[in-house]
Order: C-alpha cells, then sequence, then structure tokens
C-alpha cells in the first residue's frame, strides 16, 4: 500500500527561536503588533510503502528520530494517510 505523511518538526517550547522572534518583528513593523508569538519549523511530505498503516507510521517514526528531527532542540508530529 501507498502512504502519505504529512510531518511537522518545530523547536521546542523551552528553546529561542530567533527566526521567530525576527518574523515577530518584522510583523510588528507592518503594524500586526497583537500578534503574541511565532514559531517557525519545517513542514515534510514522505511518499511511502508499507504493508499496513501501522508499519508506515513506524518508519516514519523512525525517519523523525534518526534524521528528520534534532530531538534535542525539536519535536515533532506526524499524521499518516493512505494514498488510493
Amino acid at each position: 500500500m501507498k502512504f502519505i505523511a504529512e510531518i511537522d518538526v518545530m523547536p521546542l517550547k523551552e528553546i529561542l527561536d530567533p527566526q521567530g522572534k525576527a518574523v515577530k518583528l518584522g510583523l510588528g513593523n507592518l503594524g500586526l503588533s497583537k500578534i503574541a508569538d511565532v514559531r517557525i519549523g519545517k513542514h515534510v511530505s514522505i511518499e511511502l510503502e508499507a504493508q499496513s498503516k501501522e508499519e508506515a507510521e513506524k518508519n516514519v517514526d523512525l525517519a523523525c528520530k534518526k534524521l528528520l528531527a534534532n530531538l534535542i532542540m525539536e519535536g515533532y508530529t506526524f499524521k499518516v494517510n493512505s494514498i488510493n
């Protein structure tokens, strides 16, 4: 079966996000000063083949832990859906 995984990798709340702070300041300069906080992360889309959704989820989780996220500074979430 074919699956698609949508993965979001974000800096941990405890970690300073200088890129997010710069965007927040820029938005303030545009008159959008009521924005409380901005966090910048990355979104990854992966197409994969697996025997089941559970197997696909295990493979995506392993990819996140081993390569896509720096677990010291980042957390991740993902959703896996089948492709028809």
